[in-house]
C-alpha cells in the first residue's frame, strides 16, 4: 500500500455515522425479544392456532439466518451504505406490515419479509464499523458502543415491550421500528462516507449463494423443529442431515469457484474462527438466561412484563460498563484473548449464581448479582470479540466477515433455544416422576419442577461459557491492536506476522 494514503485523515463524520448505525442495531436486536412478549396477545387477536404460533418466531429466524451470508455479499457488492439504507427502509415496511396484519400468513409473511431486510441490515452495518474506524484505540470505542447495543439491547426489548404491550397493544411492538428505521437511514444518507476501494465487484456466486441459504435455513429449522417435535422427529433428524450436505456441498464449492460467496480465507484464520466459536457458544449460554429468567420471573415470582423488564436493568448496566469501561479502555493495551477469556469466565461465574434459583429466591441476593457479572463479562468480552471479527480482513471481504458474525449469534440462538429447552424440560419431567408421590399441592410441584429444569439447564450454561472462555484463549493468539501475534510492529502498517492490515490506512470518498 502506497505511502500516500498514510496522510489521508479518517472521515471526519464518522462518530455521527456511528450514533445511526447504533440506532439501526438497536431496532434489530429490541425486536428479537420485543415480538416474543407482544406474541400471546398477537396470537388470541389474528386466531393463530397454538401450533402455528411458532412461525412468528421461525418465520424471521428463517430468512433471517439463511440469508446473513448473502446479505454479506450484497453490502460487498453494492456498497455498505445503499446495502444499510435498503435494509432499514425495507425492515421498516415490513414491520408496518406486521402492525396491520389481519390474519396469520400476513403475519408470517412481514415476519419473513423483516428476516429478508434484516440480513441485508445486520452485516452492512458491522462491515460499515470495520472500515470506517481503522486507528485502535477509536476502534475499541467504536465497538464498544457496538458491543454494548448487541448485547444489552435485547433486555431493553423487554421493557419497551412490556410497556407498549401492557398500556398500547401488541401492533406497536411493531409500529415502533418505523421511527427508528427512517430516523436511522435519513441520517445514514447525510452523514456515512464509505471509504473507496472497498467493493468487491466480482460476480455473484450463485452456486454458493444457494447452497449457503438452503443449507443455514435447514439447520436453523432443524433446531427450531427440535424444540417442539422432539430430536427423534424425522423431520427433525432430516433437516439436521440435509444441512449436513448442503453446507459440505458449500464448502467444496467455495475451495473451487474462481470468486466464491465466502472465502474461506475468512474462515480459516485462526483468530476470527476463534472469535466465530467462542461467539456462537456464549450467544447458546446467553439465550438459556432470556428464556429462563423471563418465565422464572412471571410465571412464578408473578412479575408483570413491565417489571420484567425493568429486573433485566442490571444486566443491561453491567454490559454497557463492561463494554464501554472495561473492554474499551483495555483493548488497545492487552491483547483480545486476555480480555475475552476472563469475560466469559466472569458471566460464567454470574450463570453459576442462576444455578441456585428455586421458588422464593432472593432478587436482590441471587438475580441480581448473577446479572451484574452476566453483564460485565459478556460486555468486556463482546467487544474485542465484534472488533477482532473483521479487523485485519481485506475491506472486500468486510461485509462477509461481518455475516459470518451475525450468522454465529444467530445459529448459536437457535441451538441455545432447542438445547437448553430439551434440557429443562426433561429434567422437569423427571422431578415431577421423582415428587409426585409425596407431593401435597400438585400446582406447588409444577413450580418446583420448573425451576428445577431451569436450574439443569443454567449448569450446561455455565459449562458453555467454560468452553467458550478456553476457545478464545487457546485459538486466539493475536497481539494487541497494531501488533501481531509475538510484539508491535512499529507503526509499520503490517502486523508481526507479516500480514498487512488492511484498517491501518483510510481512504476516505468525497
Amino acid at each position: 500500500m502506497s505511502k500516500i494514503a498514510d496522510t489521508r485523515l479518517p472521515d471526519p463524520s464518522r462518530w455521527k455515522a456511528l450514533a445511526f448505525i447504533a440506532l439501526a442495531q438497536l431496532m434489530v436486536v429490541l425486536d428479537a425479544t420485543i415480538v416474543n412478549i407482544a406474541l400471546p396477545s398477537a396470537q388470541t387477536d389474528l386466531g393463530i392456532s397454538e401450533g402455528n404460533k411458532q412461525w412468528v418466531i421461525t418465520a424471521y429466524a428463517l430468512a433471517f439466518g439463511g440469508l446473513l451470508l448473502f446479505g454479506g455479499r450484497i453490502a460487498d457488492l453494492w456498497g455498505r451504505k445503499r446495502t444499510f439504507m435498503v435494509g432499514l427502509l425495507g425492515f421498516a415496511a415490513a414491520s408496518a406490515l406486521g402492525g396491520a396484519a389481519t390474519g396469520q400468513a400476513m403475519m408470517f409473511g412481514s415476519r419473513a419479509l423483516q428476516g429478508v431486510f434484516g440480513a441485508l441490515l445486520a452485516p452492512a452495518a458491522l462491515s460499515l464499523l470495520a472500515v470506517m474506524f481503522t486507528d485502535a484505540k477509536e476502534r475499541a470505542k467504536a465497538f464498544g458502543i457496538y458491543g454494548a447495543i448487541a448485547g444489552g439491547g435485547g433486555a431493553v426489548g423487554l421493557i419497551l415491550g412490556g410497556f407498549l404491550t401492557e398500556y398500547l397493544n401488541w401492533r406497536w411492538t411493531f409500529f415502533v421500528n418505523i421511527p427508528f428505521a427512517v430516523l436511522a437511514a435519513a441520517g445514514a444518507y447525510f452523514v456515512i462516507r464509505e471509504p473507496a476501494g472497498g467493493r468487491n465487484r466480482s460476480p455473484l456466486d450463485v452456486p454458493g449463494v444457494v447452497l449457503s441459504t438452503l443449507g443455514l435455513v435447514s439447520l436453523v429449522y432443524g433446531f427450531t423443529r427440535a424444540e417442539s417435535a422432539g430430536w427423534s422427529d424425522s423431520l427433525t433428524i432430516g433437516a439436521f442431515v440435509a444441512a449436513g450436505v448442503l453446507l459440505l456441498a458449500f464448502v467444496l464449492t467455495e475451495s473451487k469457484v474462481r470468486s466464491p460467496l465466502l472465502p474461506l480465507r475468512v474462515l480459516t484464520d485462526r483468530n476470527r474462527g476463534g472469535v466465530y466459536l467462542s461467539l456462537g457458544l456464549a450467544i447458546i449460554a446467553m439465550f438459556g438466561l432470556f428464556l429462563f429468567l423471563t418465565y422464572y420471573l412471571q410465571v412464578v415470582q408473578g412479575f408483570s412484563p413491565v417489571k420484567t423488564g425493568f429486573a433485566f436493568l442490571p444486566m443491561i448496566a453491567g454490559m454497557i460498563t463492561g463494554s464501554t469501561q472495561i473492554g474499551a479502555r483495555l483493548m488497545t493495551r492487552v491483547p483480545p484473548r486476555l480480555l475475552m477469556g476472563p469475560g466469559f469466565l466472569v458471566a460464567a461465574v454470574g450463570m453459576l449464581l442462576l444455578t441456585q434459583l428455586d421458588i422464593d429466591t432472593s432478587y436482590a441476593g441471587v438475580i441480581l448479582p448473577a446479572q451484574l457479572l452476566l453483564g460485565l463479562g459478556m460486555g468486556t468480552a463482546f467487544m474485542p470479540a465484534m472488533s477482532l471479527a473483521t479487523h485485519g480482513i481485506e475491506p472486500r471481504d468486510a461485509g462477509v466477515a461481518s455475516a459470518m458474525v451475525n450468522t454465529s449469534q444467530q445459529v448459536g440462538g437457535a441451538i441455545g433455544t432447542a438445547l437448553l429447552n430439551t434440557i429443562a424440560a426433561g429434567a422437569t419431567t423427571a422431578y415431577i416422576a421423582d415428587h409426585a408421590a409425596g407431593a401435597g399441592d400438585p400446582q406447588l410441584l409444577q413450580l418446583q419442577a420448573m425451576v428445577s429444569g431451569f436450574a439443569a439447564a443454567i449448569w450446561w450454561a455455565v459449562g458453555i461459557l467454560v468452553a467458550a472462555s478456553a476457545i478464545a484463549v487457546t485459538f486466539i493468539n493475536t497481539g494487541r491492536p497494531g501488533t501481531g501475534p509475538t510484539g508491535p510492529a512499529a507503526g509499520s502498517g503490517e502486523r508481526a506476522d507479516g500480514v498487512e492490515d488492511e484498517f491501518r490506512i483510510p481512504v476516505v470518498a468525497h
